[in-house]
């Protein structure tokens, strides 16, 4: 099964729609025929990508949500049910970055990161899983993790801890899915994009005491890597082919992204200590 196949004529909802990956998920949605449900705080930002995708000759609608707020999520779902249709492809996507070190992060900007990051993807679920095992169609859900999932990076703590939480998470409920006995139509898969372009380093959170310059310093570097980036509907499209073919792991960048799984792993057998590299080799990157 190919991805027009398997998602053609469908609803949509991706959170996080109005840049970067999200963005690109939405174009390429909206280009195998699916109606989508642009979710994002930034009202403007899907306004504006709703009325291209609907030039375009595509069906879409902007809505402005919260993910960090249960009863907002609910509301959501509620409405996408009642008034556009039976989601067939959820993507748990909206995220945010966070530079400095651990010690001098605000208090505010941790709880931040792991409440849209983490807790965003957990109200999803909630709010939309039941709905979707509720019936009988094929539908997907996407949980946004990272090469950051799979790697340790200093200076990025929080991002890479929710990362990491996201992409446990969704195995764990991958596992759920099959014991309540959903799996033959409810498929759970991780997305694991490697760098692809977006905003979120500009729009990351720094540190306002401290030692900002190292902060600032890491916010340079990953700005550095944006430079040469994936293309936002060409890491979609990759993501979409590899949802089709029933894949659990989708990687934007195979041999990038699966390098990194495998260091991950090579450190986890051998039970070595994380050590500081002089050269990155693996990004956090986007998501």
């Amino acid at each position: 099964m190919n991805a027009r196949e398997a998602f053609s004529g469908g609803v949509a909802v991706i959170t996080g729609a109005g840049a970067g990956i999200g963005a690109g998920l939405a174009r390429h949605a909206s280009r195998l025929g699916m109606t989508v449900v642009l979710v994002d705080v930034d009202g403007a930002a899907v306004a504006t990508l709703r009325e291209e995708l609907t030039a375009a000759g595509g069906s879409a609608i902007d809505i402005v949500c919260d993910v960090r707020d249960a009863e907002a999520v609910q509301a959501l779902a509620d409405t996408v049910y009642r008034d556009v249709g039976d989601v067939r492809l959820l993507v748990n996507n909206a995220g945010i970055e966070q530079f400095g070190y651990l010690w001098d992060t605000p208090v505010a900007n941790w709880q931040r990161v792991l409440d849209i990051n983490v807790t965003g993807v957990f109200h999803g679920i909630r709010a939309f899983l039941p709905k979707m095992m509720a019936t009988t169609a094929p539908a997907w859900v996407w949980n946004l993790s990272s090469v950051g999932g799979v790697a340790v990076v200093p200076l990025q703590a929080p991002y890479i801890v929710s990362k990491h939480a996201v992409l446990a998470l969704t195995e764990c409920l991958h596992l759920e899915v099959q014991s309540a006995g959903h799996d033959h139509h409810v498929h759970i898969q991780a997305v694991l994009p490697g760098a692809v372009v977006s905003n979120i380093f500009e729009s990351a959170g720094g540190v306002q005491s401290g030692d900002a310059s190292a902060a600032e310093a890491q916010r340079m570097a990953m700005l550095d890597i944006k430079a040469e980036a994936m293309d936002p509907l060409a890491a979609a499209e990759a993501v979409f082919e590899q949802a089709a073919e029933g894949r659990f792991y989708l990687l934007t960048q195979p041999d990038y992204v699966g390098s990194a799984m495998a260091e991950r792993a090579r450190v986890l057998t051998s039970q070595a200590a994380p050590r500081l590299r002089t050269e990155r080799r693996f990004d956090p990157a986007e998501n």
